[in-house]
């Protein structure tokens, strides 16, 4: 009978590769915490009408990439493939708004997409989003923006490049779609089949076609910027002036659209010099409509996603990330010993000390190299002649020095003497 493998487009994240998850998440946790952004967590299936309507219909997720199914009440539930509009519908069932102006949300967690497999690309994603809650001031998207960067430079990201554009509102669109569309219309021979269908369902999509005939299209179509109504072009002109003001550069991009239906005014993509085919590192934008869409009051929003897998593969080689290794091994040879190394090794553990033994009764060579493997810093060597005397060696793994210990006494002993001996070690 053959081994059963993972679903394909899911990925094992095994012990070796935790490190590097870790020191992203926390440090993601540490700096959003200075900037008063407090976690959620949101459920992984919602109801499939939520990202329809959140997301979009004619949009790729909602067409093409949601696990959707029918559970057996016959409601239709789907995998959750963003976070945004989960955090939204959160925010607006448990009423939120009363409790602050601002609402300042993360969440890290798996997403999923059924697109095709291909390198860093997974059907189970995980993502860090973090969305700002009720207030449309420019200062709001500056300080989200100045946050990010300054994540992505503390772990390490180099040659970071912020393009900006704005994506109008609900008065000044509608006249850039006839415009785009009529643009488009004369040039259709020229699109690939996904842009000609996006031309009738959502011309801004348009945008963000990769094909490399449609981009030469593109470069010469309309821009959004050159249709921005008095208050949306205020609206961009502020978070240009205030991003300034925190020395933080940036590049207009007046062809960048969001691959979202719900994306108004600010709009913001973070792309890295380093050579590789993808350089978006991350983006996000301002979503001043969802509330309403997802049947809740106007209340405006700015967010981003970033995906952890990508950023994974943006860390710097060098990096180097804490491995959990026990600070003591238990070398035990024989019954009475392994009994006695049984009971140290938990009772340090609930002591505070990372303690393992060999549960196999091999040799004491065996056992050494075991501890060796672990990355043990001290380990402990029991026998029936040390059980006699009540006195046993502790040796350094590093520096192989041995210090006998009294092993008549209770675990407490051995905590405090190896505290003492790590403590002298770090001032040496």
């Amino acid at each position: 009978m053959p081994v059963i493998k993972s679903v394909k487009g899911f990925k094992d994240i095994l012990p070796d590769e935790t490190g590097r998850w870790q020191f992203v998440e926390n440090t993601a946790r540490r700096i959003f915490s200075h900037f008063g952004i407090r976690e959620i967590k949101i459920p992984i299936l919602e109801k499939t009408d939520l990202f329809r309507r959140g997301i979009g219909e004619s949009t790729d997720i909602v067409e093409k990439e949601m696990y959707t199914f029918d559970d057996r009440g016959g409601e239709s539930l789907t995998l959750r493939p963003e976070a945004t509009a989960s955090i939204v519908r959160a925010y607006l069932e448990h009423n939120m708004n009363a409790a602050d102006t601002v609402t300042k949300l993360f969440t890290i967690g798996p997403m999923f997409r059924r697109e095709r497999p291909q390198k860093g690309r997974f059907r189970q994603f995980h993502q860090i989003d973090v969305e700002y809650i009720g207030e449309k001031d420019a200062r709001v998207d500056a300080e989200l923006i100045f946050m990010l960067m300054h994540f992505l430079s503390t772990l390490g990201i180099q040659s970071l490049n912020l393009e900006l554009n704005s994506l109008g509102c609900s008065l000044c669109r509608p006249g850039f779609r006839d415009e785009i569309k009529s643009f488009f219309m004369g040039k259709k021979t020229c699109l690939c089949s996904d842009c000609t269908r996006r031309m009738e369902t959502n011309p801004l999509r348009i945008f963000d076609c990769k094909n490399e005939a449609c981009r030469e299209v593109i470069s010469s179509a309309p821009v959004i910027i050159d249709f921005l109504c008095d208050d949306c072009r205020s609206h961009f002109d502020r978070v240009r002036r205030f991003l300034s003001l925190l020395n933080v550069d940036f590049t207009i991009n007046p062809f960048m659209v969001r691959g979202l239906d719900y994306y108004t005014n600010t709009a913001f993509e973070i792309t890295t010099g380093a050579e590789t085919s993808q350089n978006a590192v991350t983006g996000g934008g301002r979503y001043d409509d969802l509330s309403q869409i997802l049947g809740g009051p106007a209340i405006p929003g700015i967010g981003f996603a970033i995906g952890v897998e990508r950023l994974i593969s943006l860390l710097p080689e060098s990096l180097e990330t804490d491995r959990e290794h026990p600070i003591l091994f238990i070398a035990a040879l024989g019954d009475e010993a392994q009994q006695r190394a049984f009971e140290f090794s938990n009772a340090l553990r609930l002591r505070g000390i990372p303690t393992e033994m060999d549960l196999s009764n091999r040799s004491l060579k065996s056992q050494m190299k075991r501890s060796d493997k672990v990355n043990a810093e001290y380990t402990l060597i029991m026998g029936n002649a040390e059980l006699e005397t009540n006195t046993a060696p502790l040796r350094n793994m590093e520096s192989k020095e041995q210090t006998e210990i009294d092993i008549s006494t209770n675990d407490a002993f051995i905590a405090s003497t190896l505290r003492k001996l790590r403590a002298r070690g770090d001032k040496s």
